[in-house]
């Protein structure tokens, strides 16, 4: 595979393309049992500005990012990705990267300064990734069961 080039084709999926993303987005989050469930609760997510960018091999989405354009006090207004996930077969192809890179540009072109998201402690390669594309770690992200 040395000296191989990949196109990644990506795109941004609407309402009626949501559930092309289930198989990709589920490797991340395995609750999910339908694509029935799933297309119901991005439906509700985009009512907050959620979105999905996904990358295609043959015409199938093999890799996918959920992001919302967001404003708070800590970090101002900002893209931040709530879900990016790449099926195990099309691991190590530079997905996920090609996705970090079109969230960047689409945070540009929103006149964010800047991309956040959060991470589970046992993704290390997700964290090389993210480190190798420019992320840092700046805070603990601590949550409550109730």
């Amino acid at each position: 595979m040395i000296g191989v080039t990949i196109e990644h084709t990506l795109a941004e999926l609407d309402d009626a393309d949501t559930a092309l993303a289930y198989d990709a987005l589920r490797a991340l989050r395995p609750h999910l049992t339908s694509v029935e469930e799933f297309v119901e609760v991005v439906r509700l997510q985009r009512k907050e500005g959620y979105r999905i960018v996904a990358s295609f091999v043959d015409g199938a989405v093999v890799a996918a990012a959920g992001f919302r354009h967001m404003t708070n006090l800590y970090a101002g207004p900002h893209l931040y990705i709530d879900d990016l996930s790449t099926l195990p077969a099309a691991r190590q192809q530079g997905h996920a990267g090609a996705l970090l890179k079109w969230v960047d540009e689409e945070a540009r072109r929103l006149g964010c300064p800047s991309v956040h998201l959060d991470s589970g402690t046992p993704r290390h390669d997700a964290h090389r990734l993210y480190l190798s594309s420019g992320y840092v770690i700046p805070a603990f992200h601590f949550s409550k069961r109730l």
